[in-house]
């Protein structure tokens, strides 16, 4: 399976992402899965390439063409799809992956996990999005999706495209 992962490529955060980012590449890769990512040598980004490719696992790295001219390309890419623009990226990580991981993350986490769930919702495809929710991290976001929920803003149910998980174990039984 392709297993797209958005995530932050900030160095200064908590360190337990940094575990988490590094067992989901290890995980992925001992089992055969593909990573999926934005390809950048910073932050949670460098960490899961670099414990994938470690893992002797397969990395798709799909890069805008501003990050290679500003060097950040990530040395644990295997395979670099250029791109123009962040619209090109989502939309290559949409067509690439079978379904995708949100780790803590910013505003380009954020832009990723609603662009890849608003698709799914008017039927451009069935993927889930996983909130890998480390140290409730996305606790305000799930609250806000609740709400938005209860005031009818949303169609169906967000849990049918965005599912959380507290622990690696909830986050393999989907994707296995």
């Amino acid at each position: 399976m392709k297993i797209c992962v958005f995530c932050s490529a900030n160095e200064q955060i908590d360190p337990v992402f940094f575990k988490r980012a590094e067992e989901l590449g290890k995980w992925a890769a001992e089992n055969g899965h593909t990573i999926v990512y934005g390809g950048v040598n910073q932050g949670l980004m460098e960490c899961l390439g670099r414990a994938a490719h470690e893992a002797g696992g397969h990395t798709i790295g799909i890069v805008p063409t501003i990050v290679e001219k500003t060097g950040r390309l990530s040395d644990y890419v295997d395979i670099e799809i250029p791109c123009d623009n962040l619209s090109d990226r989502k939309q290559l990580m949409m067509d690439y992956a079978d379904i995708f991981v949100a780790l803590p993350g910013g505003i380009g986490t954020l832009d990723e996990v609603f662009t890849v769930a608003a698709s799914a919702t008017i039927g451009y495809h069935q993927k889930l999005v996983i909130l890998y929710n480390t140290k409730d991290f996305w606790n305000p976001l799930i609250t806000l999706l609740d709400d938005l929920q209860s005031r009818g803003m949303i169609r169906g149910q967000w849990h049918d495209y965005i599912k959380p998980v507290e622990s690696i174990e909830e986050l393999k039984e989907l994707i296995d």
